[in-house]
């Protein structure tokens, strides 16, 4: 198998990359016709496409895909965290491999036109990832038109006036609109996805962007799911008289969703409930507790990240999928930091200390190591019987 070459000058551009500094990177566009505008990042997991593009952390993205072979596993109708994909669009190095796998069910490029997801292949991506390494994620605007034909000066205005991640609350978008149950457990060769039908434990999730498979992870733990909306109150979640409650991980600026998110997390951790929280989870616990966080330069955003849990010295390989960051100088002295990042020394966990409560930056339900990290659903799991048993 072969890299794709960047299109000549002379060739027909059908798709085009254009950034806020009036940065232009032409390719041929991919997936559905149309522009779309978001923030540029990169990620460098090697496989999981389908997964990535309908995570719900990533809207208002667009991503940058540094592996080169995109669409060999094709896409179908079980690898995906949301129905609805909340990215922006993606950028490849490589024109999308035809698949080659016995779960496809389908082209990728015709999965990214159904769900109206703009692309660009034939993209110096190693140029464009330096970038973004170098002075940060940058907003974008990422255009596929057959003829060729671009109105650059009319994009860069686009990307220019979008507002950028920083501030902005997401989690409404892509949160559940009602309360519902989840009993969906894990996946098996020739079995598909278990139901849990006998559960120990009854977990309230708040959803400020939830990925399907965390659910799983907490339904194959034994536990029957409640998901709520991200909006919900301390009446909303306390009326289900849970044994545990999860903080989902979520996109957007932590801060923005907090205005409305903190003051129930608040209020839950006065009731002292078992909690447990991932990614944005994890970020919104924190500003509870106190904390502050602030954005990456260009964010985590892979499947390859090392991260040390302190207290067995254990170094765990993770997923992550984030742009902000807990600072840990402004935790309470109750809040203790129980996993870093070996990349870059950044904060990937805490617990509270007296109290059943912790959470993790990075996405334990991924299994990128493969499953390093399904210990932390044990963990809550029996923080919430000691809970009981007490």
């Amino acid at each position: 198998m072969t890299l794709a070459t960047p299109p000549s000058d002379d060739a027909v551009h059908t798709g085009v990359l254009v950034l806020a500094d009036g940065t232009v990177f032409r390719g041929r566009g991919i997936g559905a016709t149309g522009d779309s505008v978001g923030e540029v990042c990169f990620n460098t997991s090697m496989t999981g496409y389908q997964e990535i593009l309908t995570d719900p952390s990533y809207a208002g993205q667009i991503i940058t895909f540094t592996f080169p072979h995109i669409g060999n596993t094709g896409a179908n109708t079980e690898d995906i965290e949301t129905i609805t994909p909340a990215a922006r669009g993606l950028i490849l190095r490589a024109d999308i491999t035809d698949p080659s796998n016995w779960r496809a069910t389908r082209h990728l490029d015709d999965w990214l036109k159904s769900y109206g997801l703009v692309g660009l292949a034939g993209v110096d991506t190693r140029r464009l990832t330096r970038r973004i390494r170098d002075l940060g994620a940058p907003n974008g605007v990422v255009a596929h038109a057959p003829d060729g034909k671009f109105d650059i000066e009319a994009l860069v205005a686009k990307a220019k006036g979008w507002p950028g991640l920083e501030g902005m609350d997401l989690a409404k978008d892509v949160s559940c609109r009602q309360t519902y149950d989840w009993t969906e457990a894990g996946w098996t060769i020739g079995g598909g996805y278990a139901t849990q039908d006998k559960p120990q434990y009854h977990v309230v999730a708040i959803d400020y962007g939830a990925k399907r498979n965390i659910l799983r992870c907490l339904a194959a733990a034994g536990c029957k799911v409640t998901v709520v909306p991200s909006t919900a109150t301390v009446e909303d979640v306390m009326r289900h008289q849970p044994d545990g409650v999860f903080l989902s991980n979520g996109p957007g600026d932590p801060a923005a969703t907090g205005e409305y998110a903190v003051p129930t997390i608040k209020g839950l951790l006065d009731t002292g409930v078992p909690m447990f929280g991932i990614c944005l989870g994890h970020q919104m616990l924190s500003l509870a507790l106190g904390a502050k966080t602030t954005k990456m330069q260009q964010g985590h955003r892979g499947a390859n990240h090392p991260v040390k849990d302190l207290a067995s010295g254990r170094v765990e390989i993770t997923s992550q999928n984030h742009g902000f960051v807990v600072m840990p100088e402004t935790l309470p002295a109750d809040a203790e930091v129980t996993h870093v990042s070996l990349f870059d020394g950044t904060n990937e966990g805490i617990r509270l200390k007296g109290k059943p409560v912790f959470s993790v930056q990075y996405h334990p339900e991924a299994s990128p190591g493969p499953q390093d990290s399904h210990y932390l659903f044990d963990r809550f799991v029996q923080l919430i019987a000691e809970k009981k048993a007490a």
